[in-house]
């Protein structure tokens, strides 16, 4: 039999509350368990808040614990219901008596005060509370109910704005720590890479305690975020952590209205570019009320939540069931996780086991972010990563993201990756001479693995410019008095875009390059927008390329790429997606509506995952119901003679016709799933 991370595909937690020993109802919650047809919990254990009598007194037991042990029970509950067990820890705080006892275990201020979240003290990651307290816990935790494994969910300590000054760090970093976070100050930007070591090194040891304890499949899982930037500041490093991961158990409970439904499913297929696509990514879901604000004890309304979860799917990931407290006044949260459970459970072989068909990469470098974004991540590099998967969405474009420079891709996008290695410009370097086309923004390349500027531009050599240094336009948008970018693109080359114009509105950021290749774009200078007597083009026409097109090269100028991310511009977006079409595309969809496409292969047959985008887009806050789409016709290069609709229960009449597969979909609420035998 597999090991259970292997085979454990549909999760819950209950995340108990410290006044749920006196209340938790544990006949009703075992009855949800099965009516949802989870095969794994996730159980309150240790760390912040012991829910069993723990030999360590000092570790906080729950306030109405009493002798009781709620962990053991429930654990014991699961065992007898043939689920996978993980004990829950919430580790990075401890209440006063245990920083009395050794305020030497905590982090420190550089005034020497220790640092707070409320009336908790954060630890530090380097010393004896994770190294021999938490460690001693694990142990008593797996020899009292040898849980599956243990999962941690706050385990990475302060983030990277925020320097301990402990003498345990100071012995640790070897050299005087960085006096405040500053990204031009060498001491800083190293202590950057040796607090994600730091990190790594709490998974190892964490990992070591939990199999010497409990066997060799007794894990130790930190969660984790599924956005870049987000892991960035929390001195998670994405690609050590995939390495070590045989499970990932992805902490990202909710839309972000910022980046979308979407942001999910490419959160999975991030991940799994990294781990590989046997690797199951179960996600915490919230039935609560997640988002902003956030209600704890409140309901979210079951289509955001359902949106949510299969975007997810779409991307590879598996469903998990997240509730705050055991007892709640606001009962319509328990309806939701069932339906999409049972869903799932009728037709999990269709959502595992598969590998994905795409033929563009859009390439993401953690790096970057850290080194290139620095103070401004979200601006310089998760924007304009978002603005280009964000078109390739909308153009119904299969794409997957990649940490690496990958030949299989006929197209690779660089999305202002400032940050390259010397190895990677040679990379890209041979995947255009071995016939890829290459599409890059902005500043990508410009900086080395530690930041700094480059004497030379080695992959601006390939693309043909050659960057003067300065950059014209700050993409800000003020009053109509003093709005300083109104300016536009000049189309010079018909092919890039379609349509019956010759200028397109633009009103962003432009690197100044020179080039002796094609300049498809030509940028417009600002000029007024009101009085409206005064806004008229008193420059034409410039020599300035927006962007430049070589044989099997595009550089963009224009940071069209961060605007399409912020303000969804249809202009934008098409011209993005014209850059990457190509005749490879192994899916054309056609039909009114924004769909997310996701195509795999598993054996010989295909899978196409459709999601309904269409959803709430002129109302912002929590989805509160569905707008169906439809009808699509749907074309995929493969061969099939039966095509069924998974959602719907229905099979669909297929065509083939020169390697291609034709099916209708008539409908679509907010997914469906086509299998295409």
């Amino acid at each position: 039999m597999k090991p259970w991370y292997q085979r454990t595909f549909r999760w819950a937690q209950t995340n108990l509350t410290e006044k749920d020993p006196a209340r938790y109802d544990a006949d009703w919650w075992r009855q949800h368990w099965r009516r949802t047809k989870v095969q794994g919990v996730i159980v309150n254990a240790g760390g912040i808040v012991a829910y069993y009598p723990s030999r360590f007194e000092l570790q906080h037991r729950a306030e109405y614990l009493g002798g009781r042990d709620l962990y053991g029970e429930i654990t014991e509950l699961a065992r007898q219901d043939g689920l996978t067990v993980l004990a829950r820890m919430d580790s990075n705080r401890a209440h006063q008596p245990l920083y009395d006892a050794h305020p030497d275990w905590f982090a420190i201020e550089a005034d020497g005060n220790p640092y707070r979240a409320g009336q908790l003290y954060v630890a530090c990651v380097t010393g004896p509370y994770y190294k021999e307290f938490l460690t001693g816990i694990l142990e008593e935790i797996i020899d009292r109910t040898a849980p599956d494994g243990i999962t941690d969910n706050s385990w990475s300590g302060l983030g990277r704005d925020s320097i301990c000054y402990c003498p345990n760090c100071r012995d640790s970093f070897g050299q005087d720590l960085p006096a405040r976070p500053d990204w031009s100050d060498p001491g800083y930007r190293q202590w950057i890479r040796w607090s994600y070591d730091r990190r790594l090194a709490v998974w190892d040891l964490n990992n070591e305690v939990t199999r010497a304890a409990g066997g060799p499949d007794c894990l130790w899982i930190g969660m984790n975020g599924g956005e870049v930037v987000a892991q960035s500041k929390r001195l998670r490093d994405d690609v050590a952590i995939c390495e070590r991961a045989s499970i990932f158990l992805l902490d990202s409970q909710w839309r972000h209205e910022e980046s979308g439904f979407q942001a999910n499913a490419d959160s999975g297929k991030r991940l799994h570019g990294l781990l590989g696509w046997d690797t199951l990514i179960p996600e915490s879901t919230a039935m609560y009320d997640a988002g902003v604000p956030t209600f704890r004890l409140g309901s979210k309304p079951a289509p955001e939540a359902r949106m949510w979860a299969v975007e997810g799917w779409a991307g590879g990931i598996q469903p998990w069931w997240h509730h705050i407290g055991s007892v709640h006044e606001d009962r319509r949260q328990y309806a939701t996780a069932q339906p999409l459970f049972e869903w799932h459970e009728a037709h999990q072989e269709f959502l595992v086991d598969r590998e994905p068909v795409a033929t563009v990469g859009v390439l993401w470098s953690q790096r970057s972010v850290d080194f290139h974004g620095k103070d401004a991540p979200e601006e310089v590099s998760q924007l304009p990563y978002r603005g280009w998967t964000d078109a390739l969405v909308r153009a119904r474009i299969p794409y997957l993201p990649t940490a690496v420079v990958d030949e299989r891709f006929k197209v690779l996008v660089l999305p202002n990756v400032g940050v390259l290695t010397d190895d990677q410009c040679a990379q890209l370097a041979a995947y255009v001479e071995g016939g890829g086309k290459l599409v890059v923004s902005g500043e990508s390349g410009l900086y080395d693995e530690w930041g700094d500027r480059r004497d030379r531009w080695q992959l601006g050599e390939l693309l043909g410019v050659r960057h003067q240094g300065k950059r014209f336009g700050d993409g800000s948008v003020t009053d109509w008095e003093h709005y300083d970018s109104h300016s536009y693109l000049r189309i010079e080359e018909r092919n890039v875009f379609r349509g019956d114009t010759d200028v397109l509105p633009f009103g962003g950021q432009l690197e100044v390059v020179e080039t002796d290749r094609t300049k498809a774009l030509t940028w417009i200078p600002p000029f007024p927008i009101y009085p409206p007597e005064k806004s008229w083009m008193e420059e034409p026409r410039s020599d300035v390329p927006a962007l430049v097109l070589g044989e099997r090269t595009a550089y963009l100028a224009a940071d069209l790429d961060r605007l399409y991310a912020k303000h969804h511009h249809p202009d934008h977006g098409q011209l993005l997606a014209n850059l990457v079409r190509h005749d490879g595309v192994p899916l054309k969809v056609s039909g009114a509506g924004v769909l997310d496409c996701q195509l795999y292969r598993q054996g010989d047959r295909h899978i196409l995952h459709l999601v309904n985008l269409d959803q709430g887009g002129a109302w912002r806050g929590r989805l509160e119901e569905f707008t169906p789409v439809g009808p699509f016709t749907i074309e995929v290069k493969a061969s099939a003679t039966q095509a069924r609709l998974l959602v719907s229960g229905t099979e669909a009449a297929v065509q083939e016709q020169d390697g291609w597969i034709t099916v209708g979909v008539d409908r679509i609420t907010d997914h469906e799933v086509v299998v295409l035998d």
